[in-house]
C-alpha cells in the first residue's frame, strides 16, 4: 500500500513538473522589431505571425507574441513578405525589403498557354512588370490545376475537363519566383457557375424563384451561404499552400441587378455585413501562411456614399485588407465624374482623382490601394486603343498617389511591350 502512495506521488510530481514544462514552454514569448531593410526604419503596423497568432507591431516595430512556433513571419503593404526561424530566446530582427507590384493579368488559359505565359514573363524583361496576376478561380469557376477543394464539391464540374491544367502548377509558381515575380493569385468568389451547379440549394434566385443568371449566363452562389464561404476559404488555403504571395478576392460583392432573392433581406446592412464578414474570415483563415490579402472593388465604389447596392462599402473595408484594388478602368466610368465627361479621353484624371477620393473616404495610405488599369480597347465612348500615351498617363496617376504599384487587366492576356511603361 505504501508502495502505491509512492508511487501515486511520484507520478502526480512528475506530471505536475511535466505540465509546468508545457506551460512555460506555450507561453514562451518572441519578440523582436520589425525595420524597413533599406533604411533600417522601424515599420508600425506590419503584421507580425506566429504559427496561428497574428499582431500588429507598435509605433517602434516592436512586437511580443506568446508562442512555441520558432518560425516567424511579416509583411506589411509596400514591402515584400519574409520568414525566419528563432533560434534562441533572444530579441529578432525582421527586415522588409520595400516592393511595388506592376502586374499583368494572366487568366486560367493565359497561365496554361506557353505562348501567352512566356510573352507575360519576358515583360520583366523590356518593360517595368514584376508581378504577375493569375487565376487561381477565374471567371467561368475553371481552375488551371486540380483543385481538392473543387473536386471535394464536385465544382470542378464537366467543363473543367475541357480546361486546361497545368501538370505542375506549384512547380511553375516556384519558377516564376525564381524568375524575380511577386505571385498574386485571382479567385473569382461569388461567380460560380459550376459550384452553383453542383449545390443549387447555394443559387441566387430572381424573383419568380428561379435561378438568376448574369449577363454571360452564369450563374452565382448566395454571398450570405457560410458554406460558399468555407468553399472559397478552402480554395484560397490552396492557393497560399501553392506558394502564391498574395490572396486576391474578386466578385467579392452580390450581384448588379435588381428584384434578386438571397438567403437573408436583401438589404445595405446584410449585405456589408456579407461582404466585411467573409473577408474577416479570410484573414483569419490565412493567418498561418503570412501571405497579403486584397480584394477588386468597382471604380465608382470609391465615389458612392452607399455600398453601391453590392455591399461594397469602401470605408468597411480596410480593416480585413493588406489592399483594396479598385477597378479603375476609365470605360466603366460610364456616367463619368464632375467635370469629366469622357474618361477615356483623359485617363490619368480617374485614376488620380478615384485615388484621392478612395484614400480620403478611408483614411488610409496611398500604399493600401493597388488599381487595376485599362490595358484593353475602349468599349463606351470613342472605342479606341489604349495606347502608350493612356497607358502612361494611368500609371504616373497611381505612381504620383503613391499606391502599392498597379495591375494591367487585359482579358485577352496580350500586352504589347511598345504600349506597356517602360
Amino acid at each position: 500500500m505504501k508502495g502505491n502512495k509512492r508511487y501515486l506521488r511520484t507520478l502526480a510530481i512528475a506530471l505536475s513538473f511535466i505540465g509546468c514544462f508545457a506551460a512555460g514552454h506555450a507561453r514562451a514569448d518572441v519578440t523582436g522589431t520589425v525595420i524597413d531593410a533599406q533604411t533600417r526604419h522601424p515599420i508600425e503596423g506590419a503584421t507580425v505571425t506566429v504559427g496561428r497568432v497574428a499582431q500588429s507591431t507598435d509605433a517602434h516595430g516592436a512586437f511580443t507574441i506568446a508562442s512555441a512556433d520558432s518560425a516567424v513571419a511579416a509583411r506589411a503593404p509596400g514591402y515584400l513578405r519574409t520568414q525566419i526561424r528563432a533560434a534562441t530566446g533572444e530579441p529578432l530582427t525582421l527586415s522588409l525589403v520595400p516592393f511595388r507590384p506592376h502586374a499583368v493579368y494572366l487568366s486560367v488559359y493565359g497561365i496554361a498557354s506557353a505562348t501567352l505565359r512566356e510573352a507575360a514573363v519576358g515583360l520583366g524583361q523590356t518593360n517595368r512588370i514584376n508581378a504577375l496576376v493569375i487565376d487561381v478561380k477565374g471567371d467561368r469557376g475553371l481552375t488551371p490545376y486540380r483543385s481538392a477543394a473543387r473536386d471535394a464539391l464536385g465544382a470542378a464540374g464537366s467543363a473543367q475537363p475541357r480546361a486546361p491544367l497545368v501538370q505542375d502548377f506549384a512547380g511553375l509558381l516556384a519558377r516564376l519566383h525564381r524568375d524575380g515575380f511577386y505571385l498574386i493569385g485571382r479567385i473569382v468568389v461569388f461567380k460560380d457557375d459550376p459550384l452553383a451547379s453542383a449545390h443549387p440549394e447555394w443559387v441566387v434566385h430572381d424573383a419568380g424563384g428561379r435561378a438568376w443568371r448574369d449577363r454571360e449566363h452564369l450563374q452565382w452562389v448566395d454571398p450570405f451561404a457560410q458554406a460558399v464561404w468555407a468553399h472559397n476559404l478552402d480554395v484560397a488555403e490552396e492557393a497560399a499552400q501553392l506558394g502564391f504571395d498574395e490572396i486576391q478576392f474578386d466578385y467579392v460583392r452580390f450581384p448588379d441587378a435588381a428584384g434578386l432573392r438571397f438567403a437573408l433581406p436583401n438589404t445595405r446592412a446584410n449585405r456589408t455585413a456579407a461582404i466585411v464578414g467573409f473577408l474577416q474570415a479570410a484573414r483569419e483563415r490565412l493567418v498561418p501562411y503570412n501571405v497579403f490579402l486584397a480584394a477588386d472593388i468597382f471604380g465608382y465604389v470609391c465615389w458612392n456614399l452607399d455600398d453601391t447596392a453590392i455591399g461594397q462599402q469602401i470605408e468597411a473595408l480596410g480593416a480585413s485588407l493588406d489592399y483594396i484594388s479598385p477597378m479603375l478602368y476609365p470605360s466603366s466610368f460610364t456616367w463619368g465624374l464632375p467635370g469629366c465627361t469622357n474618361p477615356v479621353a483623359d485617363p490619368g484624371q480617374i485614376v488620380r482623382r478615384s485615388l484621392m477620393e478612395a484614400r480620403q473616404r478611408t483614411g488610409l495610405p496611398g500604399v493600401r490601394f493597388r488599381p487595376w488599369l485599362q490595358a484593353f480597347r475602349d468599349y463606351a465612348f470613342d472605342r479606341s486603343e489604349f495606347d502608350a500615351a493612356k497607358m502612361r498617363a494611368q500609371v504616373e496617376a497611381a505612381d504620383a498617389a503613391d499606391s502599392d504599384g498597379w495591375m494591367l487587366w487585359n482579358p485577352r492576356n496580350r500586352y504589347d511591350p511598345a504600349q506597356l511603361p517602360r
